[in-house]
């Protein structure tokens, strides 16, 4: 029997996912209603394939709130999503908290995992805590690298690439309930100290950043002198030094919580030390420059159209920070209302429902096409599958305006100009062709 403790997001997708594995799940959290509504397959998330992995593990895992079920459990995960602050630094004390609620119920000689995400030091700190008290009855806790993907998520439970374990001393071999979970998902199991695991999920999202801020700076330099991203990005994938995989699509900047968080985390590890962080403060910057591109993009469009931003009605696709989420954490559709007050804004999203009041002058549709009624612009700050599959012309019959900011390419570009729409794409430049070919 495993255990897991927290059902947050990231406990709701490895529960699951460990129960479609064949082991039996005790599933904990201290919220009656969650417990409820988890237990007839209601979900507080979005995952796409979220309700499939219930449907089909459901029979192998109880949710529960009364933490003397946990002592039936001889491996436990920790599984509570870290939250951030609006400065990106990380809360531990929920966990903390959490921790302390269960661990006197476990069953003797456990092994406690702990998959939220901490900052270097907090595992090995937590172990002397928790040993030291006679109450405590586990054996040893172990920090295994999560690396959940928001719209991606019961992919990434069910086929991980490979799992990166921190422990006291690496030397010594793995308890063999968690080396049995580890069979089952057949990847490889990278073995280290607690501080470098730690550091290791910081270390892969500073890859990605600096993979996002490299695609943007330069996708941008695509912009203003007439080369297309989209052209480059495909030879860069044959690089074996970059890959098939590597992060090459423009975005508006790095959003979502976990990557801020971490840049955050490392210059408060190194400060008043002498290394050097300048990288850091530039990927920051970089990111917040390109989350400005809608806006700059959309004043420069509707200028040319002689449209006041006072008088203009603005079509907004998508709320969350990305798509297949409900998470809005930094999200850059919210930072581009947030800056144009003084439009009339109409905003859909599949999942996100904002409050009345969130922003001035914002009405929320219950469709993409009901959002282009009457608006100047067209704006789309999620990739949203969904809106790959509208079709333009139907936009050109309900929508006045000929703008339309298209950061992420999900709509066609040729059609677009066909039907005399004013095109923007990041890292792409087909405004100018349309002004020109018009001229």
């Amino acid at each position: 029997m495993i255990g897991f403790i927290g059902l947050s997001h990231l406990g709701i997708n490895y529960s699951l996912a460990t129960a479609a594995k064949g082991f039996d799940v005790i599933a904990f959290h201290p919220s009656q209603d969650l417990v409820a509504d988890l237990t007839h397959g209601k979900f507080p998330i979005d995952e796409p394939g979220l309700k499939e992995l219930f449907e089909e593990s459901c029979s192998r895992i109880h949710y529960t709130a009364h933490t003397a079920d946990l002592a039936k459990c001889n491996l436990v995960f920790v599984t509570l999503d870290i939250k951030t602050n609006d400065q990106n630094q990380s809360d531990t004390h929920p966990l903390e908290s959490l921790i302390d609620l269960v661990v006197a119920s476990l069953r003797p000689n456990s092994n406690l995992v702990l998959l939220s995400q901490v900052n270097p030091g907090f595992t090995r700190s937590l172990r002397k805590r928790l040993l030291s008290n006679t109450a405590c009855r586990i054996s040893e806790v172990y920090y295994q690298v999560e690396t959940l993907i928001f719209g991606r998520a019961v992919e990434r439970a069910l086929y991980p690439e490979r799992y990166m374990v921190g422990m006291k001393d690496p030397t010594r071999p793995l308890p063999e309930s968690l080396h049995r979970w580890h069979t089952a998902f057949d990847c490889p199991v990278l073995v280290m100290k607690y501080e470098s695991a730690e550091l290791a999920k910081i270390a892969i999202n500073f890859f990605l950043v600096s993979s996002v801020a490299t695609t943007n700076t330069l996708a941008e330099v695509c912009e203003g002198i007439g080369a297309d991203w989209s052209e480059i990005a495909p030879a860069l994938r044959l690089d074996a030094r970059i890959g098939p995989k590597a992060y090459l699509n423009p975005g508006l900047g790095i959003a979502g919580g976990n990557l801020e968080r971490d840049l955050v985390t490392v210059k408060r590890l190194v400060s008043g030390t002498h290394a050097d962080t300048c990288v850091v403060d530039a990927w920051t910057r970089n990111s917040l420059h390109r989350k400005e591109w809608t806006v700059r993009t959309l004043r420069e469009a509707l200028a040319r159209r002689n449209i006041s931003m006072e008088k203009a009605t603005i079509g907004v696709w998508g709320l969350a920070y990305k798509e297949n989420t409900h998470s809005t954490k930094n999200s850059p559709a919210l930072a581009f209302l947030s800056v144009i007050p003084e439009c009339h804004k109409q905003a859909y999203d599949p999942t996100v429902r904002l409050s009345v009041d969130a922003f001035p002058r914002l009405m929320q549709c219950s469709s993409a096409l009901d959002c282009c009624i009457g608006a100047d612009a067209l704006v789309i700050p999620t990739p949203w599958p969904e809106f790959r599959n509208i079709d333009l012309t139907n936009i050109r019959n309900v929508m006045p305006g000929q703008i339309i900011l298209d950061p992420y390419g999900l709509l066609n570009a040729t059609a677009a100009n066909k039907l005399n729409f004013d095109y923007y794409r990041l890292g792409s430049c087909h405004i100018k062709q349309t002004l020109e070919a018009t001229a």
